[in-house]
This record gives C-alpha cells, sequence and structure tokens, in this order.
C-alpha cells in the first residue's frame, strides 16, 4: 500500500508539473524578499507608529499565546482537555527548565521566560504557515528581546550582589598572572552575549525560510521536474518545524544560563 501511494503521488506532482510547466521556464529567484517589512493600510511608506506585517503576526502570535494559555486552560479539568494538556506541557517543561538551569530560587522570574518562551515558539510556528511572515527573522525583533535579557540580568546580578558581581568576570581558579587578561576576556565575552543570543535565533529562521524560497523557485521554473525540489522543501520544511523549536528552546535555555549568572555570580 505504501509503494502504491508513492507512485499515484509521485503521478500526480508529475502531470501537475506537465499541466502548470511555465512557457518560460527561468530563475527568479528572490528569496529575502519574504522578509521586506510592508505597510499594513497603503502606501509605502513607513513611519515610526505604522502598523506592518511584522505588528501584525506578532499580535497573532500574542493572541494565539492567550487562546491556548488562558482560553485553553481557563475549565481546570481533572481530565483535561486538548488545549489543556498542551498549556500544562508547556507550562511544565519551561518551570523544569529554569529549576534545573537556574535554581530554585530563580523559579520567581518563571513567568517573564515563560512568555519569553511561548512569544518565541509561537512567532517561529506562524511563520512556516505559507504567505505569512515570521518576525523572529528580523534582528530588529530579536535584538530587542536579548537587550530585555541582557539589561535585565545585569540591574538583577547588582541589585542581589552589589558589588559582588564583578566576581562573574574574575577567575580566581585560575593562576594571578593570568586573571586580569581573563577578566578582559570575560567582559568582552559578557557584552557580546546579547549579540550572539539575537543573531543565533534570526539567522537560523531567516536561513531555512531563504533555503524553502530558493526550492520553490526551481520548483517553478523546472516544469515536469518540480517534484524534486518540491520533495526538497517537504524536507526542509520538516526539519524547520524543528527548528522552530529549537530554538524557541536555545533562546529560553540561554536566558536561564544569564539568571544563573545573575544570582550565583562566583566564578
Amino acid at each position: 500500500m505504501i509503494k502504491i501511494a508513492f507512485f499515484v503521488v509521485l503521478a500526480l506532482v508529475l502531470i501537475s508539473g506537465l499541466i502548470f510547466a511555465p512557457e518560460h521556464p527561468g530563475l527568479a529567484i528572490h528569496p529575502m524578499d519574504q522578509f521586506e517589512i510592508k505597510p499594513l493600510f497603503g502606501g509605502a511608506e513607513l513611519g515610526t507608529f505604522t502598523p506592518t506585517n511584522q505588528t501584525l503576526w506578532m499580535v497573532l502570535a500574542i493572541i494565539g499565546i492567550v487562546l491556548l494559555l488562558v482560553v485553553g486552560s481557563r475549565g481546570r479539568a481533572i481530565v483535561p482537555t486538548r488545549g489543556q494538556s498542551v498549556a500544562e506541557m508547556a507550562y511544565g517543561f519551561v518551570y523544569k527548565m529554569v529549576e534545573d538551569v537556574a535554581g530554585k530560587d530563580a523559579v520567581k522570574y518563571f513567568p517573564g521566560i515563560m512568555t519569553l518562551f511561548m512569544f518565541i515558539l509561537f512567532a517561529n510556528f506562524l511563520g512556516l504557515i505559507p504567505t505569512s511572515f515570521t518576525p523572529t527573522s528580523h534582528i530588529a525583533v530579536t535584538a530587542v528581546l536579548a537587550l530585555i535579557v541582557f539589561v535585565f540580568v545585569t540591574v538583577l546580578g547588582f541589585v542581589k550582589n552589589g558589588m559582588g558581581f564583578l566576581g562573574l568576570f574574575w577567575v580566581s581558579a585560575a593562576p594571578l598572572a593570568l586573571r586580569p587578561v581573563l577578566a578582559i576576556i570575560e567582559l568582552i565575552s559578557y557584552f557580546v552575549r546579547p549579540v550572539s543570543h539575537s543573531i543565533r535565533l534570526a539567522g537560523n529562521v531567516m536561513a531555512g525560510h531563504a533555503v524553502i524560497k530558493v526550492f520553490a523557485g526551481f520548483a517553478a521554473a523546472l516544469g515536469m521536474f518540480s517534484f524534486l525540489p518540491i520533495l526538497a522543501i517537504s524536507a526542509v520544511y520538516a526539519l524547520e518545524v524543528l527548528v522552530a523549536f529549537i530554538q524557541a528552546y536555545v533562546f529560553t535555555i540561554l536566558t536561564c544560563v544569564y539568571l544563573k549568572d545573575a544570582l550565583h555570580p562566583s566564578h
């Protein structure tokens, strides 16, 4: 049955390729066009408060979070619905992450970390919908998220530890002669955190979407052989579903690591 289904699908792909083959095949691939920010309501100029496609999809991500965590779990049934089960799994997953990585004293900051994880996760997954827009593919969004984390943990570190927070940069286990050099290296790496934190998320999301668009361009140009890039698109899309979750997880677990450094700065 599997072989029959495979050949049926392959035949349909070939037939569709013949029917919809372009009259003048050619490559006109613009993979970065999908990341262009456009106003929602007329005009081409972007102002400070202009609603854009990026704004729309960030709002949709927030609505999705509210529907899942608030509406989906409002019944608090002993035998949970599917929505409540997913909400409880997400809650338990992030809670355990915070507790295991940053410690029990970091649990009080769980709501903020949970919000961060869910926003990135929903923005990533919504961006996989055809013709949608992915806010997390833009460094403007991921940099703001990374800066929020950076400023928060830095301020928290000084509030909780005072000048003892500077112990994060002083490697007491190293030989005394090397400690000043290591302190400079630690200081530089600390201020590079928001850069790597933001670029990692935006770069991975953007790369995957660009690859899919490139294969889609090949599919439009190859006619009857379009099934080849279509198969590649299917494989990359499946990978992107995994990447959407992994990148939200990585961003969140790094936030927990930085939070742990703020609460327990000594080397």
